[in-house]
């Protein structure tokens, strides 16, 4: 019948055709995965398979005999193709249950792929055999010539792929795609099914069904591409969701192609009525007369494509504008990212800020060859560079014009973070010192109504401790008070010193020598980390290292930290006091072996009345962070250092110009 033989032209030719597109697709996206590298090579070896048959059919149909090299070379890739597609189907099905972490990583996907490519390879006997048959290939039953055991291999592979599209199916995380995986459960469980009647009863199956369920099982195996077209873009299957110009590109030149294909043949069917070229000219000029439909069409594509992409921008911007309004410049920039990275459906974004120099943590990226710069840039403001990389080889041109346009408005949320975080920051700063004020106003209450009587109470107890008649018990247990007494002093010059600011004649205009402070603060307290049994150890540097805060600031700063130091230090510890300068700042390092500093209390061990020690009262690091900030300089926590102890303190404090310069 001829409307068969038809039939069968037309499948194979879309069997070559079909996996030869996805073919052109992959290599033009361009990731470096192996799902996309195995997707390539079994579409190369349905291309051998189809090719092949549909080489052997058109010339059949040319050739009174086939030349036996033609046929030769057509059966040896129809052979090679055929033999590699139950692994390769096996294989693409493992790497995809590998990507949705439905396999153990390991053992697991090593017995897989195992299980994919052992039979193949120690049954290769069946192929060569098949390969060096004598006599006229069977091209319409190719599998009848491989073997029992090659059906009984493909048959398997097949229901493996029904089993795992059913995993893939109950995981989907969405209803398009829970229908895609079903519907090819469907049609791997039709194709199994033909086969396995068939490896059944050969012969019943040729007598009854013929060439019409051979061409239902090319339809069955050309079903996965035909969905995966209509389904890149419903949930962007392989990440090339994003690449339209890429898909639409691939597509327009096969269609040329086939249409040109279509003119040749048209000018030898008409060859006997009109001289081919003049039916190639006619039908090569044949699609102007569909340029203004065709003109329509593609107009009210790149219409949607663009109102789709500025919908997006419109939405990003929307989510964007009310995250700045927090007045987070750090919140504001990781928001961006997530969401650029999740409505554009690219592997990276990162944002960089060039100007103004900010505190900020930058991720050290390197450059790919596909990646996309857009510039953000607000005159006197802002310099910024948001970059994003695909998964494949570039980014469209749609996904780069809707970049450009979100620039804008992400240039503007920046703008008015910025504002809203200084604006923040001073309301915070003046909090603060409304606070201070009222700590101050209090400390010197207390110290009013403390200071006095606790000075009188000491003199009389210092007058007791002189006299000889005094009793032993007495004089101990005197001592004690004494020393509570020094205790609560201690305390209250401390809570003065923290609520005032200090006292300086100009600003910067104070400076010391850091080296001979740190010398002395050494020196003055060598003898508590004696009692406690730390030893403490001082790098002297080399001539002065002058910093432009008070000597009495700089003490204050370094003896509240190495006491700190000394208190945390185990018995037979250490305490190491460094210095160093770089650039504009003296850095004093001060390192201890004791417990360290959890992450959580790193963030607050700069608060004023925070203390984990039994008997402090949390003002210590506070004095020294007020002071630091007073003079310019700053504070780092380092904690812990090796072996989940051990803290470093880290003190930036400012060089005087002199030094400086």
């Amino acid at each position: 019948m001829h409307w068969l033989l038809y039939v069968r032209l037309t499948l194979l030719t879309a069997g070559t055709l079909l996996p030869f597109f996805w073919m052109i697709v992959i290599l033009g996206h361009r990731r470096q995965r192996n799902f996309e590298r195995i997707f390539f090579f079994l579409c190369l070896a349905l291309t051998f398979f189809f090719g092949s048959s549909l080489l052997a059919l058109n010339a059949g149909l040319y050739y009174d005999a086939v030349p036996g090299g033609l046929e030769r070379f057509a059966w040896t890739f129809l052979c090679l193709g055929l033999w590699f597609i139950p692994p390769l189907v096996i294989h693409l099905h493992i790497e995809y249950a590998n990507l949705r972490e439905l396999l153990r990583p390991g053992r697991s996907y090593r017995v897989g792929i195992l299980t994919a490519y052992a039979p193949a390879i120690l049954f290769s006997f069946s192929l060569f055999t098949a390969l060096q048959i004598v006599g006229r290939p069977n091209f319409e039953r190719p599998t009848l010539v491989l073997g029992a055991f090659f059906r009984a291999y493909l048959i398997g592979a097949i229901l493996l792929a029904v089993y795992w599209q059913h995993r893939f199916a109950d995981v989907a995380p969405d209803a398009p795609q829970k229908s895609f995986h079903r519907t090819l459960q469907a049609g791997f469980a039709g194709l199994a099914f033909f086969l396995f009647v068939e490896f059944l009863a050969p012969r019943f199956f040729s007598a009854l069904l013929g060439q019409s369920i051979a061409a239902a099982m090319f339809i069955l195996v050309l079903l996965p591409f035909c969905l995966l077209i209509s389904n890149v873009e419903r949930f962007n299957f392989l990440q090339i969701g994003r690449q339209r110009n890429l898909i639409f590109a691939v597509f327009g030149v096969f269609i040329a192609l086939l249409y040109l294909s279509l003119v040749r043949r048209a000018s030898l069917w008409v060859e006997p009525y009109l001289p081919p070229a003049a039916s190639a000219a006619i039908l090569l000029f044949l699609p102007l007369v569909f340029f203004e439909p065709i003109q329509r069409l593609v107009g009210r594509l790149l219409q949607d494509t663009a109102q789709k992409e500025m919908d997006v921008v419109y939405r990003l911007s929307v989510q964007i504008q009310e995250q700045a309004r927090q007045g987070n410049l750090r919140a504001l920039v990781g928001f961006i990212e997530t969401r650029v990275k999740e409505n554009f459906q690219v592997e990276d974004a990162w944002l960089e800020i060039l100007e103004p120099k900010l505190d900020l943590p930058l991720t050290k990226r390197v450059p790919g060859h596909g990646d996309e710069a857009v510039s953000i840039y607000r005159p006197g403001r802002l310099n910024a560079v948001l970059t994003v990389r695909p998964h494949g080889a570039m980014v469209s041109g749609e996904a780069i014009a809707a970049l450009k346009f979100l620039g804008e408005s992400i240039g503007g949320a920046m703008d008015m973070c910025l504002v809203l975080e200084e604006k923040l920051q001073l309301e915070r700063e003046l909090a603060e010192r409304e606070r201070l004020a009222l700590v101050g106003q209090m400390a010197a209450s207390i110290s009013h109504n403390l200071k006095n009587p606790l000075g009188s109470i000491k003199t009389i107890l210092q007058v007791q401790m002189e006299s000889p008649e005094l009793p032993g018990n007495f004089r101990q247990e005197t001592q004690m008070v004494l020393e509570e007494i020094n205790r609560l002093s201690t305390r209250l010059n401390q809570l003065l010193q923290f609520s005032r600011p200090e006292a300086r004649a100009g600003a910067g205009a104070q400076s010391c020598n850091l080296a001979q402070v740190a010398e002395t603060v050494g020196n003055v307290l060598r003898h508590a980390a004696e009692e406690r049994h730390v030893a403490l150890q001082l790098a002297r540097g080399k001539g002065e290292v002058r910093s432009a805060i008070g000597e009495e600031s700089a003490n204050d700063i370094l003896s509240n930290v190495v006491l700190n130091a000394i208190e945390a230090a185990p018995s037979g510890g250490h305490v190491r006091l460094t210095l160093q300068c770089t650039g504009k700042f003296c850095t004093v390092a001060v390192e201890d072996d004791g417990p360290g500093i959890s992450a959580a209390d790193q963030a607050k061990v700069l608060q004023p009345f925070f203390t984990t020690k039994a008997r402090g009262n949390g003002l210590g690091l506070a004095i020294v962070d007020r002071r630091l900030q007073e003079a310019g300089g700053s504070l780092e926590i380092k904690s812990p250092l090796r072996d989940s102890r051990g803290t470093e303190i880290r003190l930036h404090f400012p060089l005087a110009k002199e030094q400086a310069g």
